[in-house]
């Protein structure tokens, strides 16, 4: 599985793309829209990069109401970082007054690989703009993230085929008094994807995110390891939608998750695309759906042999 389309809703608002200069289209109103701004990864010589059309998007735009902007692509992504985007980004926090969300990265396979995007520090965003609320970004490749305070922050997504250890850990580590919703696509080593659950250990104790209530910890190469430390963390305890969907999880990892602590609080748990046998989805759905339990077990996935060996993918790698 590839990312194979373009985001269309961001921030509970419908995807707006703004359009080209010579376009004869009427804008929407500035609040009603999350705004996209993308321009051609392979840039031909007449197209407009994204620094003259962030530019333009400014001066024609209200931009003290704009809530949501969506950076899709920018020139030669799979060479070029998002850290001159970012610094735009910044430069710009005196106009974006009521920003509260932005998506880094809304790029299909098509544009560039989920793994070839560069990314850059992002967190300097967070700094600029204190009142932000949400925050995506897809592509683990370059990217940094160390610990950080904001007060604002609850949803925070990182979308990639291979997120590094130390990605993971300043994440994990950073102090988010407001985070209601955190999702990490971990990925794949292949891809850059290093991180254990050891490295999630402030966030599986408890000790961070006091607001969370929804946890994704997806795409996993490890996910039978992910499944057994989330079974045993405290903070199960407290959250109410589980998603440990899109990885490589087997009847190990779920039979650890049935044998930990109890999910029957849960509203609901998420373990599409996984390599579970019949009898496993069986016995994890008559523990859990008479509870109230909204349980999706969709994509079920057989491992691939060759030469005596078995392989099992996650859903997003390359």
């Amino acid at each position: 599985m590839t990312v194979g389309h373009h985001m269309r809703e961001f921030h509970d608002l419908p995807v707006f793309d703004f359009p080209a200069e010579d376009a004869r289209v009427e804008l929407p109103d500035a609040a009603a829209v999350a705004w996209r701004i993308s321009s051609p990864t392979y840039c031909e010589p007449e197209d407009e990069q994204w620094g003259p059309l962030f530019e333009r998007f400014l001066k024609t735009v209200d931009t003290g109401r704009v809530r949501a902007l969506v950076v899709g692509g920018w020139d030669e992504a799979y060479e070029t970082s998002s850290a001159g985007i970012v610094a735009a980004l910044i430069g710009a926090n005196d106009r974006l007054t009521a920003l509260e969300a932005v998506f880094l990265g809304d790029m299909t396979s098509e544009d560039c690989e989920i793994s070839w995007i560069i990314q850059s520090d992002v967190t300097p965003l967070l700094a600029a703009y204190p009142a932000l609320r949400e925050f995506a970004v897809r592509g683990g490749m370059g990217l940094v993230f160390p610990s950080v305070r904001h007060t604002a922050l609850e949803t925070l997504v990182v979308e990639s085929g291979g997120l590094g250890a130390e990605v993971v850990r300043g994440i994990a580590g950073s102090d988010l008094p407001a985070l209601e919703n955190l999702e990490l696509w971990l990925g794949t080593d292949t891809y850059g994807g290093d991180s254990t659950p050891a490295d999630l250990a402030p966030l599986l104790s408890g000790a961070a995110f006091p607001a969370l209530r929804s946890l994704g910890l997806c795409n996993s190469v490890v996910q039978d390891e992910i499944a057994a430390a989330v079974a045993s963390a405290p903070v199960v305890a407290r959250i109410e939608r589980l998603d440990l969907s899109m990885g490589v999880l087997t009847d190990e990892g779920a039979a650890a998750l049935l044998d930990g602590r109890p999910l029957t609080h849960l509203s609901h748990l998420d373990l599409s695309h996984h390599f579970l046998s019949d009898t496993m989805r069986e016995r994890v759905l008559a523990a859990l759906v008479p509870h109230g339990v909204t349980v999706v077990l969709d994509d079920p996935q057989e491992p691939d042999e060759y030469n005596g060996k078995v392989y099992r993918y996650v859903a997003v790698a390359e």
